[in-house]
């Protein structure tokens, strides 16, 4: 069974992009972003909602194509608008059925790309393996939270750390 990682940035107070999802004030340089674009080498798979995928039109993404070439992408959304002939692949009805027969497939992990709303909603129904958080040191006060939407608590154990001079850290939790 592949495991579902949200691999994502937060901020100390748990949001993921400023209002109108506006990742800025994330530190956009430094050693986390290159050991991250070695992670994205790894997953075969990237499962994302709208919000996440129209977000990168703004630099130049075509809509129906990849914004990782190298991944089969899977777009968790009921009014997203694209071409009839796309790189990826729409889901518009039965998510957890969706989530649950690519994690059934043969592969490497897959990759929660972005979005509070998608990732409470699959964290709510349990099917988040594992956390892999970059914690930059910075206070957004609002904006897009990590998990929106999430009723339960969920535990988390620390499977590894690491901190980067540039006072981000690195911090991996596998969910139970």
């Amino acid at each position: 069974m592949r495991n579902i990682i949200y691999d994502v940035a937060v901020s100390i107070d748990g949001y993921i992009a400023a209002p109108g999802g506006d990742p800025s004030a994330f530190p956009q340089t430094g050693p986390h972003v290159s050991d991250y674009m070695e992670r994205l080498q790894t997953y075969e798979t990237v499962i994302m909602g709208r919000n996440t995928y129209e977000f990168a039109y703004q630099f130049g993404l075509a809509p129906g194509a990849r914004a990782y070439p190298h991944m089969e992408h899977h777009i968790f959304s009921r009014s997203i608008n694209l071409p009839q002939h796309t790189d990826v692949n729409q889901v518009d009805d039965d998510w957890l059925g969706q989530i649950d027969s690519l994690k059934s497939a043969p592969g490497s992990p897959i990759y929660l790309c972005g979005g509070g709303l998608f990732a409470g909603f699959l964290l709510e129904n349990h099917r988040i393996d594992r956390l892999r958080l970059k914690v930059a040191p910075l206070l957004l006060g609002d904006g897009i939270k990590l998990c929106a939407g999430v009723k339960q608590p969920v535990l988390g154990n620390l499977m590894s750390s690491k901190h980067y001079g540039n006072g981000v850290s690195y911090l991996e939790y596998a969910l139970s």
